[in-house]
């Protein structure tokens, strides 16, 4: 696979904002936006359109950096960057820097579960009791009910402990504070059911940390040893990792990770954070080119076999009422331009945001930006969708 990158530099201007943060969201896509990026895609050339679609993050929307990678249906990809990867000295954004992938941490956790699952050690309608005896207890919760599949598909109607946290995720005194998962799932279980699992779809972060307790439990070794092992060595990702118990600093070249609380707050940096919190919901470090190089590997059926594959790509109707279908641990959508279906996920946690997406074609588009803040239109978003129409 061919590589070449471009790095362009811009001021950013911050704009006022609501109070509070965006925790792990909805991948919303703004159809305006969206649809300006689309047109513009097809007046120019992909290398141009992606480009100038970063600098128009960092110029207008305030984004100190804007980071992306786009792999055309030939194998050749590029690496962009925008901005300045730290706003007191005005370094540029290293291009393809490691950032906080948060909730794409999701499909690497099942794809771990997907892969015991071929190895017959786990059932995908099997109750989570037959894993986690007499752990899931609650008001309407009852593991002998939810099933592994419900888990990974967001039906199980478990109430989702980040929505509960999201405060004490960006308070200064908090914000290093180690979670064990346990924590995570008794914050959940204290507050009653969504609804009757198979009755709903809600997207929950409670999900996910019970199925890494299952692939551990399963496999009596630890969750990150397992992503290590089954899917980021596997799948060649040099840049990316689980970071290590009370880890706070991301190892490699990083553009800063930042945040506004408040409209009369000013920007903070939020770097350093303990992500234990996060766990198998939305731990992992990474990439744009690497989580371009993981979903394309993992759609291209070098991570799972055919069968578990296809259980995978299963969806059902997703809550955002955006087209989106929720499969396990997988987000599809249709494209703006053509309706083809793009596979992937996405990560919002305080200082990243990533959205990734790739076609069955050999498409593959990331990209990553380096202020959360509530009310901002998912510019990531239409700008991975954009990139996908204009490799068509």
């Amino acid at each position: 696979m061919s590589k070449v990158v471009s790095q362009a530099g811009s001021s950013a201007s911050y704009r006022r904002r609501r109070r509070g943060v965006a925790a792990v969201a909805a991948l919303a896509v703004a159809l305006g936006t969206v649809g300006a990026l689309s047109a513009s895609a097809q007046a120019g050339s992909p290398r141009d359109q992606v480009q100038q679609g970063l600098e128009r993050m960092v110029k207008d929307e305030g984004y100190p950096a804007a980071l992306a990678s786009v792999t055309g249906k030939d194998g050749r990809s590029r690496d962009y960057a925008a901005g300045v990867a730290d706003i007191r000295t005005r370094k540029k954004a290293p291009v393809d820097g490691q950032v906080r992938a948060g909730s794409n941490t999701k499909t690497f956790v099942a794809t771990v579960v997907l892969q015991l699952v071929g190895e017959g050690k786990v059932e995908l309608d099997a109750p989570i009791e037959r894993y986690l005896a007499n752990l899931v207890r609650g008001e309407g919760i009852d593991g002998r009910n939810i099933t592994v599949r419900q888990l990974l598909q967001h039906t199980s109607g478990l109430p989702n402990y980040v929505n509960i946290m999201r405060p004490d995720l960006v308070d200064k005194d908090l914000r290093h504070t180690y979670y064990q998962p346990r924590q995570l799932l008794d914050v959940a279980l204290a507050h009653k059911a969504s609804f009757e699992p198979g009755k709903g779809v809600e997207y929950s972060n409670t999900n996910t940390v019970l199925a890494g307790l299952i692939a551990e439990k399963v496999t009596g070794r630890p969750l990150a040893e397992q992503i290590t092992q089954r899917v980021i060595e596997r799948a060649g990702l040099r840049d990316t990792y689980i970071p290590d118990v009370g880890e706070q600093g991301i190892r490699k070249a990083h553009p800063q990770g930042y945040i506004k609380v408040d409209p009369s707050a000013q920007i903070e940096d939020i770097t350093e954070i303990d992500p234990s919190w996060g766990w198998a919901a939305g731990n992992l470090v990474s990439t744009p080119g690497d989580l371009t190089k993981f979903f394309s590997a993992l759609i291209g059926g070098k991570l799972l076999n055919p069968v578990q594959l296809a259980e995978m790509r299963r969806t059902v109707k997703g809550p955002w009422g955006l087209g989106e279908g929720f499969g396990l641990g997988l987000i599809s959508r249709p494209l703006s331009c053509d309706g083809t279906l793009s596979w992937g996920h996405g990560g919002d946690i305080p200082g990243y945001t990533t959205r990734v997406a790739v076609t069955d074609d050999g498409r593959a588009a990331s990209v990553a930006v380096t202020l959360v803040s509530p009310g901002r239109p998912d510019s990531a978003g239409a700008l991975v969708d954009a990139a996908l129409c204009a490799k068509r």
